[in-house]
């Protein structure tokens, strides 16, 4: 079998499209790790809820948007992998809220909203992943969380049932959403949002959006696969900072560097870099920082998969 080979599921089954030792570098934006065993990609939201449905109960699956916030290791990932961002997700509007299904990218929720005349979306555009996993790590940028806009939230689960939810359902902190018993990214994944904004004036919305991604570019290493922001803010802290004052902008580990435009980014400037190479690079920025100023920095990126 060719690696990464397509294989259609019966038109009288599922609709989607499933691969087999589907190469998961493709599929993140560190363009590096392993294989997922299986991987597909639903044809809408109702496919994606028969195809959980169809799965074994002890499967594991991994919700993949556009891979802006995960490192699958080089053994891969011995599990399915559901791609939302293939299926061409639903983003509408819907009453007075803007409804995003879990594959559209946040950046183009940004833009949708601010062409309806809603204020307050802006934020968005500085989150590189898409609405599913803004909702489950309460992504934010430039003062503003996920949260604050959701009216309300749909999941699905691996039986396939979809529910609707409200925001006091959930245990929501900074970069953080739990469910009580903590199924949530293990039995129960979000399928879409409804998101409410203030009403506004387009061109100015337009004009934040465009100024937010400037400043982006100016700080950020765009222009290398990176995954964002690798560690979560210490309170009353800048994980960036900390790492800065260890001397460790442009330490390199294989084909991975810590970026000397922004130390709270890893990079794989020539697409060599192992998955092994990251992590170990994660792992030296956070016992370095640890031992000269005692702070345990904490992840934003999600490592799945064997070594």
């Amino acid at each position: 079998m060719i690696m990464g080979e397509p294989i259609r599921v019966p038109a009288d089954a599922l609709r989607g499209t499933l691969r087999l030792n589907e190469p998961m570098s493709r599929h993140v934006s560190w363009r590096a790790g392993g294989y997922a065993a299986r991987c597909y990609v639903p044809a809408d939201l109702s496919d994606l809820a028969a195809f959980l449905g169809s799965l074994p109960s002890d499967e594991p699956v991994c919700m993949v948007g556009l891979g802006s916030n995960l490192l699958v290791r080089d053994g891969g990932f011995r599990g399915t992998v559901v791609l939302t961002h293939g299926s061409r997700p639903a983003l509408r509007l819907d009453g007075d809220c803007v409804y995003a299904e879990a594959g559209v990218p946040s950046p183009k929720v940004a833009r949708f909203a601010a062409n309806q005349g809603f204020d307050g979306a802006e934020f968005l555009a500085g989150i590189p992943g898409t609405v599913g996993g803004a909702l489950a790590m309460n992504a934010g940028c430039y003062g503003t969380e996920t949260w604050e806009v959701v009216a309300r939230a749909l999941t699905v689960d691996r039986c396939g049932e979809l529910r609707e939810h409200v925001p006091t359902e959930f245990d929501i902190g900074y970069r953080h959403c739990a469910l009580p018993g903590g199924a949530l990214g293990k039995d129960i994944w979000f399928a879409a949002a409804w998101l409410r904004f203030r009403a506004g004036n387009r061109n100015q919305a337009r004009r934040r959006i465009t100024e937010l991604l400037e400043q982006r570019i100016r700080t950020q290493p765009l222009d290398l696969p990176n995954a964002g922001s690798v560690f979560r803010n210490p309170p009353g802290q800048h994980a960036a900072q900390l790492i800065e004052a260890c001397g460790l902008k442009g330490f390199v580990i294989g084909g991975a560097r810590i970026s000397e435009k922004h130390a709270n980014f890893i990079v794989n400037p020539k697409r060599r870099a192992s998955a092994a190479d990251i992590e170990k690079l994660i792992t030296h920025a956070r016992t370095t920082v640890k031992e000269r100023f005692g702070i345990e920095l904490q992840t934003e990126v999600r490592i799945v998969g064997e070594a």
